[in-house]
């Protein structure tokens, strides 16, 4: 595949090629809200913004945030080279569980230390997510869990061929 050609942010947008590797983290205000079953599983204003070289955002939101009983440990774990080792939950409201939609790092590494006690989620398998109020679109792909809005422009790691960008 091609380079991929960097998109020109317009006024009030961020150009993913912007954001640095290894990721940095940033902390938001802005209004994080996510529903499953129809039910709000987690309203926070209090997220951590997780910005790498060509991948929209990676919203990590408090546990405590989230309604209770919401989230349930799911098997399985993954291994990112910076963040360390991720374990997965299962997201539960009413009868529909999502299963292994929600991760997060229980003992990042130093430099991603705030990350502790904080999970993602993938859009994709939640009813909605929003950031202030707009729907979030998912990142390409079935592995990363970054959530596209008209703050960023891209192109976005994910889709066939992106791989090794």
């Amino acid at each position: 595949m091609a380079a991929p050609r960097r998109l020109e942010p317009g006024p009030g947008q961020e150009s993913v090629w912007d954001y640095p590797r290894p990721p940095t983290l940033e902390a938001s205000s802005s209004l994080v809200e996510v529903t499953l079953a129809g039910i709000c599983v987690v309203r926070t204003d209090r997220a951590l913004r997780a910005l790498e070289t060509s991948h929209p955002p990676t919203y990590y939101l408090p546990i405590e945030a989230f309604a209770p009983d919401t989230l349930k440990p799911a098997p399985g774990t993954s291994f990112c080279e910076w963040k360390g080792h991720a374990s997965y939950f299962d997201v539960v409201a009413a009868d529909v569980v999502a299963r292994r939609a929600a991760w997060g790092y229980p003992r990042p590494t130093p430099d991603y230390a705030r990350l502790a006690g904080h999970v993602a989620l993938y859009s994709w398998a939640m009813d909605a997510c929003t950031v202030d109020g707009e729907s979030v679109v998912s990142q390409p792909g079935d592995f990363y869990g970054g959530w596209i809005t008209s703050r960023v422009v891209g192109p976005f790691k994910g889709d066939p061929g992106t791989r090794f960008w």
